[in-house]
Formats: C-alpha cells, structure tokens, sequence
C-alpha cells in the first residue's frame, strides 16, 4: 500500500509542477507586450491657455490645441497656437482663429519623475520661431483641467495651463 501511495505522490507532483509551469509561461506570455520598448505609455491632449499671452506690451491672449503621444519607444507632439485676429477690446477679439505657431515633430526620448514627464525631440515649426529640425521640450504634468505643460522651441517658452483635455501616463 506505501507503494501505491508513493506513486500517486509523485503523480501529483508531477501534475502541480506542469500546471506551475504552465501558469508562469501564460504570466510572461501577457506580460511580455508590456515590456516592449521602454513599456511606458504617454498620451494627452486638449486646449491650454498660454500664462501671459504673447507677453509685454500687448498681452494678446493665446490659447492653443495640442496632441501628445508616446508609446513603446516612439512618439509624436503637435501644439497649434491661436491668437485673435482683432485687437483687445475690439468685436471679434475673443475669437482665436489666427494660426500663429504650429510645432509638429517626433519625441525622442521620455523621463519621467513622479506626476511629471520631460518629452525631448525635434520638430518643425511655423509661425513664430519658424524652422525645420528644432529641437523642443515639453515638461507635461499628469492630470485634466489645471494641469501644467511647457513647451520650450526655438528659444522661446510657453507656459501653459490645461483647461479640456487630459494627460496620463
């Protein structure tokens, strides 16, 4: 009788070891297109208000839409800016609908350090500090309406802050 209980011992060690076997390679199987790349994913988007507009002596306002997008190693930021036609004060000077910057470019790298991520890259640009092969950083803070993001291109900086739209990561 120990015999047969020796048998069916190693029987179901045999059975346990399979199925723990088994269970670990479905783990790293699901696990593995996380690890791709670097594994980080990073997108946002929205409408940001530029703190201070277009700066002394106007203060034209400035509001801008903008895409971001990295995953897997590679990604993408487009940022338009909208100011208005019209002068302050004058009908019409409400409506962003003059394109004064467009950056559209390729992130090259990502760093991430708690709720914020520095996005590097180069870009194209039109429009104020127009040229090709700019390098470019935007400093994006995790979050919806509130939430900061800095675009620095062309020795010129924005500071912006999220009112639609979100950022996540």
């Amino acid at each position: 009788m120990s015999g047969t209980v020796t048998v069916i011992a190693k029987e179901e060690a045999v059975r346990r070891t399979k199925l723990l076997l088994i269970l670990t390679l479905g783990f790293f199987t699901h696990l593995a297109p996380a690890w791709a790349g670097d594994g980080r994913v990073i997108q946002g988007g929205g409408t940001t208000f530029v703190t201070g507009g277009t700066g002394a002596p106007s203060f034209t306002p400035v509001l801008t839409k903008f895409g971001i997008h990295w995953r897997n190693g590679q990604g993408r930021l487009d940022c338009l800016a909208l100011a208005p036609s019209a002068v302050t004060g004058a009908p019409g000077s409400g409506n962003f609908d003059t394109n004064v910057m467009y950056v559209t470019g390729p992130i090259t790298a990502v760093d991430i350090k708690g709720k914020i991520a520095t996005l590097t890259g180069t870009a194209t640009v039109t429009g104020l500090g127009a040229g090709s092969n700019l390098p470019f950083t935007a400093v994006a803070e995790r979050g919806g309406p509130g939430a900061r993001f800095v675009l620095t291109v062309s020795g010129l900086t924005f500071e912006e802050t999220l009112l639609e739209g979100a950022i996540s990561f």
